[in-house]
């Protein structure tokens, strides 16, 4: 299930960790049931599925609502993220063309761990990055080779713009 246009998105203003928990806490049990009953290799799949749609709509959205879909805008919204110290950062990189940094404590990871939901914690909240860009804008490359909810030290996110770049087979597909 898609939506043609994002819609506001009024629930931010509760912050994403306490956001992501009240959705754990509902979601974590009903998956549970589902997989149950259907299987959980494919209830898990369709609940990575509809968790990337929903970013994918919410990147668009963010960009809307900020009025820029460049990665300074994205590095600017990244308060959304951290807020209540739910994100610990190292900023490596900040240009019009690339943003690095590394997350070096994640309260979200923590979260899933305490209700139980590691397992699912990949797919309610570190699938959502790479989807969410996408939707901000899909001319930006998002790399990220580990993260601390699958047991690394740290994450570490990479972004690329890659609008001005000739086209090469790695690129082919964004045009």
């Amino acid at each position: 299930m898609t939506t043609d246009s994002p819609k506001p998105d009024s629930l931010n203003e509760i912050g994403v960790l306490k956001r992501r928990e009240i959705e754990a806490r509902i979601i974590g049990p009903l998956v549970a049931r589902l997989a149950e009953e259907f299987g959980e290799q494919r209830v898990h799949e369709l609940t990575a599925e509809v968790i990337v749609d929903i970013a994918r709509t919410q990147g668009a959205a963010l960009a809307e609502a900020v009025g820029d879909n460049g990665l300074a805008a994205m590095a600017g919204s990244m308060s959304a993220w951290t807020a209540g110290g739910a994100l610990e950062i190292e900023v490596l990189e900040q240009t019009d063309e690339k943003f690095s940094f590394n997350v070096t404590r994640c309260r979200y990871a923590e979260l899933y761990r305490e209700l139980g939901l590691a397992e699912l914690g990949a797919s309610l909240s570190c699938n959502r990055d790479g989807s969410l860009m996408q939707g901000f804008n899909p001319n930006v490359e998002f790399t990220r080779t580990q993260t601390i909810m699958s047991g690394a030290s740290h994450c570490d996110f990479r972004y690329r713009d890659v609008t001005n770049e000739p086209a090469t087979p790695d690129h082919e597909s964004r045009e």
